[in-house]
């Protein structure tokens, strides 16, 4: 196979009109044969998402890849902590496993932190030894993201191994510190730290990246960065890369990095930091087994049309076609489906909350943020219970325990928007518990008891009406075509939306972190209402 076209060459960050000889799936050859020709399509690398937990997209590796390809996506940096929590170490192998099936370079890491914190139930816990076992493995790149920066900070025995194993095996350590500055974030990249995709602000970013770190440029469904954080390409291109973290199946079938890049280059930055963010540097720095436009290298990369729109032609991964003018070559693939899920349907009357008196403790939801504020409100009390108050937009948050029978957890929450009805979902960061919002308690019931029969997946209600999105490997994903999946969570969210009333850009995804205990500053597990910015349990009522 040869192809003739515009190279670019991200080394020497030039264009050069050529030829590239394919042999075996690598790059035999490339021919330098004149001037950069006006009108010919440019190859470059393919791009990588350099931080993605596959499992939100709601899809299997298998579907993933699929519509991945088509935006010249050709590898991720894949942490499946979401189904580690739920399954274990075998969780991870069955990402591994169903991954291998298809022509897509998925990098799986070493959950770190399963589970997240000691404050909630997950569904399995992955040990040191399970760590080191691991990171023995070929498939197995990198220890993943290290969300309890405390640990770290604290010198924390397990904490320390993980890291020291990492070390050993010669695997790159991800990071997870939102908000950490000055000596404490020193001290958390000195422990061997190398990258954070959680900085929200740029100033937080600029103090990380000049002391070492690498940045990622995040920008998925639910938490957005890249307005605050792009102006890094321009002085600290070597240090950031691009990355989704979290993206829905419906945002994925629109775009990936491609997105990413398309946007930077309309900021103005120079096209070659641009894809030394998105192509280059995630393959140096976690050592992909990525080509690059080398001879010798994997045959790897990208046939667009014009270097302003970027609209990708191919992709093509090992001298495979993958991709073309918008349509996946990858087949569509079943998958087994493994799972954890052990709840009995609930009761409106379990979710009573009776009032002590005072201001009760809010949670604020922010919309393209991952963290939250803390409110304190005077609440709407009914029969000496508090209730949930639309006119100000006060709505009963709940986290029911999805291994095992347990009273579920009950808090109050602003922004969501609902003007009626519920919605629920089994995807609930990181534990995976059942995670519910609405605005009664019958119809909170409802939303959760769906999924329970479902044993997973995402719901919504609203007087007689009900959607469910059944998600049966391991209440995360499903093995359906991710297209069909796209057009079905649409519906989902456009319901949540225009029927149920919120507000949010995306709802379910940001309802799927109200659980996640270690981005402050306010959040719900299945055991209570916790503080996280001070790493406790706290009460509702502030009396």
């Amino acid at each position: 196979m040869t192809l003739t076209a515009n190279i670019l060459d991200l080394f020497d960050q030039r264009i050069y009109y050529g030829s590239i000889h394919i042999e075996n799936g690598r790059i035999s050859q490339i021919e330098r044969v004149g001037n950069e020709r006006p009108g010919v399509p440019y190859v470059l690398p393919g791009f990588v998402d350099a931080h993605v937990h596959v499992e939100s997209s709601l899809l299997t590796p298998a579907q993933f890849a699929r519509l991945a390809v088509v935006h010249g996506t050709v590898a991720t940096v894949s942490d499946p902590h979401e189904i580690g929590n739920v399954l274990g170490v075998p969780g991870v192998e069955y990402m591994i496993t169903d991954g291998n099936r298809v022509p897509f370079k998925f990098c799986f890491g070493a959950p770190s932190c399963v589970p997240a914190t000691p404050f909630e139930t997950a569904g399995a816990t992955i040990s040191v030894s399970d760590v080191r076992k691991l990171l023995g493995r070929r498939e197995i790149g990198y220890l993943a993201e290290m969300m309890n920066f405390p640990g770290v900070l604290n010198e924390d025995p397990d904490v320390m191994a993980k890291i020291a194993l990492a070390r050993a095996f010669n695997k790159p350590v991800d990071g997870h510190a939102p908000g950490l500055r000055g000596d404490d974030a020193q001290r958390y990249i000195d422990a061997g730290i190398e990258t954070d995709h959680e900085c929200f602000t740029y100033e937080e970013a600029l103090d990380k990246v000049q002391r070492g770190m690498n940045i990622l440029i995040r920008e998925g469904s639910a938490a957005r960065n890249f307005e605050a954080l792009h102006p890094l390409l321009t002085y600290y291109s070597d240090r950031v890369m691009f990355c989704s973290d979290d993206k829905h199946p419906d945002t994925l079938a629109e775009g990936h990095i491609d997105q990413l890049v398309v946007r930077a280059l309309l900021k103005g930055h120079n096209v070659w930091n641009v894809l030394r963010a998105a192509c280059l540097n995630p393959v140096m720095h976690y050592r992909l087994p990525v080509g690059l436009l080398r001879e010798g290298d994997p045959a790897d990369f990208i046939v667009i049309n014009d270097m302003e729109r970027f609209r990708v032609m191919h992709t093509v991964i090992n001298g495979q076609v993958v991709a073309e003018n918008g349509k996946t070559l990858i087949p569509d693939l079943r998958s087994d489906h493994p799972n954890h899920f052990n709840c009995s349907p609930i009761q409106p009357d379990s979710l009573a909350v009776l009032h002590e008196g005072g201001s009760i403790r809010v949670i604020e939801a922010l919309d393209g943020q991952l963290i939250t504020n803390e409110l304190h409100v005077v609440p709407t009390v009914q029969n000496g219970h508090i209730v949930a108050d639309l006119a100000r937009d006060l709505l009963k948050l709940v986290v029911v325990n999805r291994y095992a029978d347990a009273p579920p957890a009950v808090a109050f929450i602003k922004n969501f928007g609902l003007k009626q009805g519920a919605i629920a979902s089994s995807v609930g960061h990181d534990s995976h518990n059942i995670t519910a919002v609405g605005c009664d308690d019958a119809s909170i019931c409802r939303a959760i008891n769906l999924i329970v029969a479902e044993k997973g997946g995402l719901s919504a209600v609203d007087g007689g009406e009900e959607y469910i999105l059944p998600l049966p490997v391991a209440g995360l994903m499903t093995d359906v075509d991710g297209y069909e999946v796209a057009t079905k969570y649409s519906q989902l969210d456009t319901f949540a939306k225009q029927d149920l009333g919120s507000s949010l850009a995306a709802p379910f995804m940001t309802l799927s972190f109200m659980a996640l205990l270690v981005i402050p500053a306010l959040k719900l597990s299945d055991k209570g209402l916790f503080d996280g910015s001070n790493f406790r349990f706290t009460k509702i009522s502030m009396a």
